[in-house]
């Protein structure tokens, strides 16, 4: 079993002393997700404002159907905003992947740059596919109960580290790894994200809290990853075997 404590102690001193900086790279991927979560705001209409809302269930309860048919498709996106929507969740999907390289990077010494978060566009097709998959998956095991679908998503949480390291690996193949990797370790990553939810929290209620959060989360996960594959070394990482 994993040492969290040290695991994160790591992960805290990384975040304040890497060159470059992980900060600056999460500063640039929070800018990059706010001009992609501003432009889909607006391409998908949401513009709705409180007022708008009680207008239309005014307007229902009053069994004026009408109103409330050609009020929702008046504010429905057009097919042409919805794809560009589309590929602007891809293109996020594509940069996330290259800010984990980016981490992996700093945490092994190989030479990371900012120009990392860019190198997801080699494997985007890939990326792209492995999120579908994935997210399909949860979404299917999620119609038995939400307990299932909360396992798939820690089965799998390992795929897209497998597939930056193993590019020649399919999406299924990376999944099935994942799902072999995660084996005995759901419910000691759910631990280490319940001891993280403060900065989870933070990330959701402040307002450009995930210039910090999302660096020192993301080194967390992907340290854990290192951990988990061995690949950080008894030096790097320490293991207690009763936690």
């Amino acid at each position: 079993m994993i040492d969290r404590h040290s695991l994160k102690s790591k992960a805290w001193e990384l975040c304040a002393n890497a060159v470059p900086s992980v900060i600056v790279a999460g500063l640039i991927y929070a800018v990059l997700s706010l001009v992609v979560s501003t432009l889909s705001a607006r391409l998908m209409g949401n513009g709705v404002t409180v007022g708008d809302v009680g207008r239309v269930m005014d307007a229902y309860q009053n069994g004026e159907y009408s109103y409330v048919v050609s009020y929702a498709s008046r504010f429905r996106p057009s097919g042409f905003a919805s794809l560009i929507d589309m590929a602007l969740q891809f293109v996020m999907m594509i940069v996330s992947a290259g800010f984990v390289i980016f981490i992996l990077n700093t945490i092994r010494r190989t030479n990371a740059v900012y120009g990392n978060l860019l190198d997801g566009f080699a494997i985007a097709g890939r990326v792209i596919l492995l999120n579908i998959v994935e997210g399909l998956l949860i979404v299917l095991w999620s119609l038995l109960l939400i307990v299932p679908g909360i396992i798939a998503a820690y089965r799998y949480r390992m795929a897209l580290y497998l597939l930056i390291d193993h590019p020649e690996m399919s999406v299924l193949q990376c999944l099935r790894e994942s799902k072999e990797l995660m084996h005995g370790h759901k419910a000691e990553l759910f631990r280490l994200d319940l001891s993280m939810i403060g900065w989870l929290l933070l990330d959701m209620f402040v307002p450009f809290a995930a210039v910090w959060t999302a660096p020192y989360t993301n080194t967390v996960w992907a340290m854990y990853y290192e951990a988990l594959t061995n690949r950080g070394g008894q030096e790097s990482f320490s293991f207690n075997p009763e936690l």
